[in-house]
């Protein structure tokens, strides 16, 4: 097939996504996973109310969320309808210098077709360790959840953000599939924000929020309390207390933390989806 005929049937497995609550409002892109009306999109592009999906032929449809993990940053989504265009997932290994093709609704403008090349694919800087796949592509406001797929039409990662030098960053089909096979990652149950401390500590995730009945609360972490780190290892970045909860040994998870100026330390018992903001001062 020609680029354009796979550019096409990028378009009819790719998804407008509008959600609307008194608060908030979103709008960007989703794929479909499988003819039986799953949806894979972005976290942050679902709102808290409801949320609709148009489809390629103009159908609008109510979709109810099945499955949701902030920290990935993923979410699944439910039509009320079957027998839709669903899209291919490759999960072989992505190589830099591959052409890349992205689907989204960009800026309002539906369907919006781009081609770019994969800059590398793996952890980025100030991201953790979890992988991403990497491309020089253009992006905007709108693509988010939408496919990033290779020049054979193959979705190889959800487009997520673009970081800078203006790199796009896409989760691995591999993360999706994953997602879709087993749910959301353990979770604190917290909003955090990484900021600056003193010299003798340097960084740490400033509690913002505490979830109720969450096992922050059960472990009595407060609003104001500064995480550090766990035994093994201190915390850098958002990303560092995401792997710490993904890699905690039988569900339970040591953490060093600063009330005032007093360090302190908790164990706590996690669960399933935790959301971090991704401020930073």
């Amino acid at each position: 097939m020609g680029i354009g005929e796979i550019g096409e049937a990028l378009r009819r497995s790719t998804v407008h996504i509008r959600g609307t609550s008194p608060r908030q409002q979103s709008a960007g892109s989703g794929v479909i996973w499988d003819a039986e009306g799953t949806i894979i999109t972005n976290a942050h592009v679902v709102g808290k109310g409801a949320n609709w999906v148009e489809l390629w032929d103009g159908r609008s449809l109510p979709a109810d969320v099945k499955a949701r993990d902030d920290q990935r940053d993923l979410v699944k989504l439910k039509l009320p309808t079957t027998s839709l265009p669903a899209a291919t997932f490759r999960n072989n290994p992505v190589r830099p210098g591959e052409l890349v093709i992205a689907v989204g609704n960009p800026l309002g403008f539906t369907g919006a077709l781009t081609t770019g090349i994969v800059h590398a694919a793996g952890p980025f800087s100030g991201l953790g360790r979890r992988p991403w796949v990497q491309a020089a592509i253009r992006l905007a406001p709108g693509n988010s959840g939408g496919p990033l797929a290779d020049a054979a039409g193959y979705v190889i990662g959800i487009n997520t953000m673009i970081v800078s030098g203006g790199i796009a960053l896409a989760i691995p089909s591999a993360t999706v599939e994953e997602f879709v096979r087993n749910g959301a990652r353990p979770r604190l149950g917290v909003a955090v924000r990484l900021v600056r401390s003193n010299q003798r500590t340097g960084l740490g995730l400033l509690i913002l929020s505490v979830e109720q009945d969450s096992p922050a609360e059960q472990a009595s972490l407060l609003i104001g309390d500064l995480l550090i780190g766990t035994q093994e290892a201190t915390f850098t970045t958002g990303a560092d207390l995401t792997d710490a909860l993904a890699e905690a040994d039988s569900g339970r998870l040591k953490l060093r933390f600063l009330r005032g100026d007093n360090p302190r330390e908790r164990e706590v018992v996690i669960c399933l989806g935790d959301r971090l903001t991704r401020e930073a001062a």
